[in-house]
């Protein structure tokens, strides 16, 4: 097994989950909470783990071939993100008002719902799929059959670092990152970068006509 295609691996994989901002802005908003924090990073990186070897393993190249099908996952995909986007601003814009004690952030939601959250914003995000099964998938499909475990071990890895990391990083610094102006400005990052990603996504189906 290949050092150097797990390391191509990770570095793919990251370079596709870090964009995703609906699953990441969660994430975060979970673990600044300290509210199931590490269950929601648990959902998310078992999901992406699912997709990412459905896509190295024969899915990718399938929903790359069906264009039609392509062409919805890429439009739901622009729509998700835009809502979110949106929903994200409409947070920042509201800022204090929903500064409430961490007790009461707490008790909003239990773990079933955190869960629910966890499982929306992957399963339901066409970014995701676009992401995870048609890119890394397409790539991952052209290395041979034991090259591709490699590949799979290493994009994997990406997705589990990354979504711990994000998890436990906003829980140890959720004094800092829990502060309404904090809090604002995340909301307007995560808000931009990904109508951003949307832009991105448009313009490709666009040129693809």
């Amino acid at each position: 097994m290949s050092s150097v295609i797990i390391f191509q691996g990770f570095g793919l994989g990251l370079s596709m989950i870090i964009p995703i901002g609906a699953q990441n802005a969660y994430v975060l908003n979970q673990g600044i909470r300290r509210h199931h924090h590490v269950a929601t990073a648990t959902i998310c990186f078992l999901c992406d783990a699912i997709l990412i070897a459905m896509g190295i393993f024969g899915g990718g190249a399938m929903l790359a071939s069906n264009e039609i099908l392509l062409n919805v996952v890429t439009i739901g995909g622009v729509a998700f993100l835009v809502t979110y986007a949106v929903q994200s601003l409409y947070r920042a814009w509201q800022g204090e008002k929903d500064d409430l004690p961490e007790g009461d952030k707490v008790s909003r939601k239990g773990v079933f719902a955190v869960v629910l959250g966890a499982l929306a914003v992957t399963v339901l995000n066409p970014h995701v799929y676009l992401d995870t099964v048609v890119v890394l998938g397409s790539i991952g499909g052209q290395f041979e059959p034991s090259q591709r475990i490699a590949f799979a071990i290493g994009t994997v890895l990406a997705s589990f670092v990354w979504f711990y990391g994000i998890s436990l990083g906003a829980a140890k610094m959720s004094p800092v990152l829990s502060r309404p102006r904090v809090r604002q400005a995340i909301d307007v990052l995560v808000a931009l970068m990904m109508l951003y990603v949307a832009f991105l996504l448009m313009q490709k189906w666009l040129a693809g006509l």
